[in-house]
């Protein structure tokens, strides 16, 4: 299958916003990457909006397509589709903005506004999962079609290789893979079976205009209702009190009376829920694991201690795992408080006030100076980075293009580059924010500074933003000096 490159995506995408809203994109900007081989897009010019999506993976698109289509049709709110390419790969949608429920939740705290979010996500997916659900066509999902006991298995095997096994806990291997497919029969007997959103997370819905919007919805099938629940209420660094939780899935119940749908035996589905509740757990910590503790992303390293805190509190408040004792044993070996303050960041005074300032820079003028007072921080050397300056195609642009943004992000080692950046900043700003440090400088230098090291400090401005909700500033040292027309010369190295 064929890939486009970034010049022929970016035509297509452009070319769909002009036969959508008769006028040309101003600007094209590369939005970050997310945890998927898609890639993200904001085409937009004074009035007009949209993103644009790149996915070579033809039938997973087709069943966004399909699920939007039938979403839509029974007023589950989800992003408007504009237009599809005749190759199916680029797509353009609504842009419903940058706000998400995880980072209102994540910026306001438990306020009354957010658990009200919460209720019309619950709403929403009732809706998604019993009204759209009962006439969906799941042989339109694109890699599973249902959530049945070898899907199930495969989570339990998730947890047990990339999380468990990484611990070296000894345990009895044998007997807990017998529960553990003990455990995978039971479930995928679970009644009902409706559509199954599988990833249902705050960081996939969306806020916009008032409204609660569901996106990433393409690896939808056929499974239990509980198990999106459970993902939502037990989300890891989302840690919503036991009183919303109650409360959350009271609203839930309370949708589904009012829904045209047969009346569901309640005790039977909170039983359940309670089952898939451990499931996603153990899945959750499989991913951190794999993504964490194997890949070394920060985002995952640091999510593994709420998720160890989430999986005691809930071992905490069922203690009838009685069918699967030596599984119940290892799990308790886990969330021991030495194993809990292995992964614990460490929290961050409610007063803090840390300001990261990041800047670009060129060698060529010299390291900039720390300003603070206090010394210290952070200077990366991106020239070990293929430099886009070399290609007659980049040349004129800088790291703020969505084409210099591709080549670096898909022809050099950018990325991991800024994988170890992001994991040794990490650790500064969690203790700087615990001791309640006001100031972290960090620099990134390349030959021109107008490719790498602008798009490098870009991207953790971003993640820092994101990840930790603490004001960023960005500065271009060299700005004055880029290189934007054809008449420059040659940039070296």
């Amino acid at each position: 299958m064929t890939t486009k490159s970034s010049a022929e995506t970016i035509s297509t995408l452009e070319k769909l916003f002009e036969d959508h809203f008769g006028v040309k994109p101003d600007k094209v900007d590369l939005l970050p990457v997310s945890g998927s081989d898609r890639r993200y897009y904001r085409l937009y010019n004074k009035k007009k909006t949209a993103i644009g999506t790149y996915n070579n993976n033809i039938p997973e698109n087709n069943s966004y397509f399909y699920f939007t289509e039938l979403f839509k049709k029974h007023q589950v709110n989800v992003p408007e589709l504009y237009n599809v390419s005749k190759d199916r790969k680029c797509y353009l949608q609504q842009d419903l903005g940058n706000t998400s429920l995880f980072s209102l939740l994540m910026k306001e705290g438990h306020t009354e506004e957010v658990r009200k979010y919460f209720h019309a996500s619950l709403e929403q997916l009732a809706k998604a999962q019993w009204i759209a659900g009962r006439e969906c066509n799941f042989d339109q999902c694109f890699s599973t079609r249902q959530f049945d006991e070898k899907a199930i298995m495969a989570d339990l095997l998730y947890f047990k290789y990339y999380f468990a096994d990484l611990q070296r806990i000894p345990y009895d291997r044998n007997e807990v893979l017998s529960e553990m497919e003990q455990m995978s029969k039971e479930l995928g007997r679970m009644q009902p079976q409706m559509l199954m959103y599988r990833d249902f997370q705050s960081r996939n819905i969306m806020l916009h205009e008032g409204k609660v919007y569901l996106i990433d919805y393409q690896g939808s099938m056929q499974g239990p209702p509980q198990y999106d629940i459970a993902s939502l209420l037990w989300q890891a660094k989302a840690q919503l009190p036991d009183t919303w939780k109650e409360d959350l899935i009271n609203g839930y119940v309370a949708t589904m009376e009012k829904l045209p749908v047969p009346r569901m035996d309640e005790i039977h589905f909170r039983r359940g829920y309670a089952q898939f509740v451990l499931l996603r757990l153990l899945q959750v910590l499989g991913a951190y694991g794999f993504r964490g503790l194997l890949e070394h992303k920060p985002h995952f390293l640091s999510s593994i201690g709420p998720a160890l805190k989430n999986l005691d509190m809930f071992l905490e408040s069922n203690p009838q795992l009685q069918n699967y004792p030596q599984l119940r044993k290892l799990l308790e070996q886990l969330c021991t408080p030495d194993m809990q303050a292995k992964y614990e960041v460490q929290k961050r005074e409610q007063n803090a006030k840390l300001l990261v300032q990041i800047a670009s820079f060129s060698y060529k003028v010299g390291v900039p100076k720390d300003k603070s007072g206090h010394g210290g921080g952070f200077v990366f050397d991106c020239r070990g980075i293929l430099n886009p300056g070399r290609y007659k195609a980049y040349k004129h642009l800088t790291g703020h293009d969505a084409d210099v943004q591709e080549f670096l992000k898909n022809d050099t080692r950018m990325n991991e580059f800024l994988d170890h950046v992001k994991g040794m900043v990490s650790i500064s700003v969690d203790d700087y924010l615990s001791r309640g440090f006001e100031h972290l400088s960090v620099a990134f230098g390349c030959t021109g500074g107008q490719h790498r090291s602008v798009f490098a400090a870009e991207q953790l401005a971003a993640y820092l933003s994101n990840e930790y909700n603490i004001p960023v500033t960005v500065s271009h040292l060299n700005e004055k000096n880029w290189r934007l027309d054809a008449e420059t010369e040659t940039t070296k190295q």
